[in-house]
């Protein structure tokens, strides 16, 4: 893990131009198009059901799409129990 990039495969694959990577979280999937500055493609599953999804990242921002992505913890507190997360 080098985040937000994954060295193994993860359900958060992001697509940029002809290239993909693997992010650890739907947060680190965002992250690596904001890192590259890219458009992308993020194909995730739903963790309850496991329902695939998509989010596409255009000029920085995702586009709207059916779906929330949660955040358990507010990102200020995501390393407070690195066990826990």
């Amino acid at each position: 893990m080098a985040n937000p990039f994954s060295a193994v495969p993860t359900p958060f694959l992001v697509r940029a131009g002809d290239r993909s990577w693997y992010g650890n979280c739907i947060w680190d999937a965002m992250g690596i198009s904001a890192m590259l500055q890219q458009d992308a493609v993020i194909e995730a599953s739903c963790s309850c059901c496991g329902t695939a999804m998509q989010v596409t990242v255009v000029n920085g921002s995702p586009e709207e799409a059916p779906g929330i992505a949660h955040f358990a913890i507010p990102a200020a507190r995501w390393w407070d129990d690195i066990v826990f997360n």
